[in-house]
């Protein structure tokens, strides 16, 4: 049985039979606004909260951008590990990236292997792009994977481009090296839709549909069923805060602290719709 890491993305797990695959590479791709970051992010999060160190790899936003979204989401005890040396920051950004992976990662690699720690590499794209030869493009990504899952498991991003099957050349070669796929289907405009899959989990078992998703401030990306029919108006915070303090009322004080501050950053508009039950059974998932 493949042991598993929780994701931090309520309602994730429950599709994915239990969580992340630990040490395993996980590639998260989505368009521009798809929430990709927010979900790195949020892993992290997560494992910082369980008291593991956690390593940000950066390949294109830079350090203070990547702590703005974090507080702009309501996650300001972002400071406070930052401050106890529990989440680092890489950034690699502006690099020639083959030198990057092929002279600076092994080293870095070595004085943190086994640690079990939690890696998230934000964008994989630049690499992509920077080394147009395929054969040069798997190599220096597969070395790179590779070489970072011995650390712990690790989650990267890549932004999608080309036909809506994932058939363009940039994303084919990240996908099948990659141990897990997770697409986040996003359309903006009229037809707006968020939508994520799992494409691929070796090794596990994990659902093969379509599930709607939403970004909430104070929750991130958060997986979801069915709609109900809640109207739109006041007091949808007060009554999700109701459902989850008689669901944790067992719960210690920690958690409930953590979920009272996540509450905090919502606002009646971003629960419309929502089966509030549902997404409660959710972040409880995601924060016990």
């Amino acid at each position: 049985m493949v042991e598993k890491v929780k994701s931090g993305i309520p309602g994730l797990n429950s599709i994915t039979d239990g969580g992340l695959n630990l040490n395993s590479s996980v590639v998260i791709i989505g368009s521009t606004g798809a929430g990709k970051t927010t979900f790195a992010t949020q892993f992290i999060r997560r494992g910082l909260l369980e008291g593991s160190e956690c390593i940000f790899i950066s390949l294109d936003e830079n350090k203070e951008q990547i702590i703005r979204d974090a507080l702009d989401m309501g996650w300001e005890d972002i400071l406070y590990f930052i401050q106890e040396e529990k989440l680092v920051f890489v950034d690699a950004s502006g690099k020639e990236f083959s030198s990057f992976i092929k002279k600076e990662l092994p080293d870095f690699v070595s004085s943190w292997k086994s640690s079990n720690a939690r890696v998230a590499i934000d964008p994989l794209t630049p690499v992509v792009w920077a080394n147009p030869a395929r054969y040069t493009q798997r190599e220096l990504l597969a070395f790179m994977l590779k070489e970072l899952r011995k650390v712990g498991t690790l989650v990267a991003t890549l932004e999608e481009h080309g036909p809506p099957d994932l058939s363009s050349p940039e994303t084919v070669i990240p996908m099948y090296l990659a141990d897990s796929v997770i697409h986040l289907k996003y359309r903006a405009g009229d037809n707006f839709t968020r939508k994520l899959k799992v494409v691929k989990m070796r090794g596990s078992r994990h659902s093969e549909d379509y599930h709607q998703y939403r970004i909430i401030p104070g929750l991130g990306v958060v997986v979801f069923g069915h709609k109900n029919n809640i109207p739109k108006g006041n007091g949808l915070v007060k009554e999700l805060e109701h459902i989850l303090t008689e669901r944790m009322k067992n719960e210690s004080p920690i958690v409930i602290g953590r979920m009272r501050r996540m509450l905090r950053a919502m606002k009646d508009e971003d629960l419309v719709d929502l089966d509030l039950n549902a997404l409660a059974e959710s972040i409880v998932e995601a924060l016990v």
